[in-house]
């Protein structure tokens, strides 16, 4: 059976994005840092018919999130699509003169260093079957820098360097890599279907050949 591992699952976009792959027949691996809040998700999903289970992991842990994204596979089977969206702290979105290196590196961490540990460990299976799907949620300041939000500032536009490096690389290899760029909060965009249609736009990412990068709506319409 095909396996969804969502890290940064939640109560919204993760849930309606597990609803919609598990329509498809796919097994989801909710992956985030409180293992209650997961259970309560899994036995959610379950009830509705999608095969669910969770595993925490901090993604700054690299150790710990290897190991959930390694659970998830020999528990449901290998890991065919990875969706990685973790969402942003508040510290990260600090005006720019009040970035220390210290803040900078613990964003850096949470968005590319984990991006990075989550795709080396999922990517041996998908590369070894010829197939696989890696997609990126991030905000809208990976493409345009704001100094108020100056740590993804800094870090989205680096785990987004990596995506597309990781599209170009794998090009050939039946693996695809995409990224979503939504320039603000779902609830306050005006979305047709809400979440359940960025959980639609996000399936359509999965079964396409699209460029690397797509925006969910123009980045001037919406904010970070």
């Amino acid at each position: 059976m095909a396996t969804l591992a969502i890290v940064g699952a939640g109560r919204g976009l993760g849930a309606a994005v597990a609803r919609r792959f598990g329509r498809e027949g796919f097994s989801i691996a909710l992956i985030s840092r409180d293992q209650a809040k997961l259970d309560a998700l899994a036995e959610r999903l379950e009830s509705e018919g999608v095969t669910a289970r969770g595993y925490s992991a901090d993604v700054r842990d690299g150790a710990a999130l290897e190991a959930a994204l390694t659970a998830a596979a020999k528990d449901l089977g290998p890991i065919t699509a990875l969706q990685y969206s973790p969402l942003p702290a508040r510290a990260y979105l600090e005006p720019v003169l009040d970035l220390t290196p210290e803040l900078a590196l613990d964003a850096l961490s949470f968005s590319a260093l984990g991006l990075i540990t989550a795709a080396r460990t999922v990517l041996p299976a998908m590369r070894e079957a010829g197939e696989g799907t890696i997609i990126l949620i991030n905000g809208g300041t990976s493409v345009k820098a704001r100094a108020g939000f100056s740590g993804t500032s800094v870090a989205f536009p680096a785990e987004s360097a990596y995506g597309e490096m990781l599209h170009e690389a794998l090009s050939d290899e039946g693996v695809r890599v995409f990224q979503l760029v939504i320039p603000g909060s779902i609830p306050k965009l005006s979305i047709d279907g809400g979440v359940d249609g960025v959980a639609e736009r996000i399936w359509e990412l999965h079964t396409s050949t699209t460029e690397f990068r797509t925006m969910l709506i123009p980045l001037e319409e919406g904010r970070e």
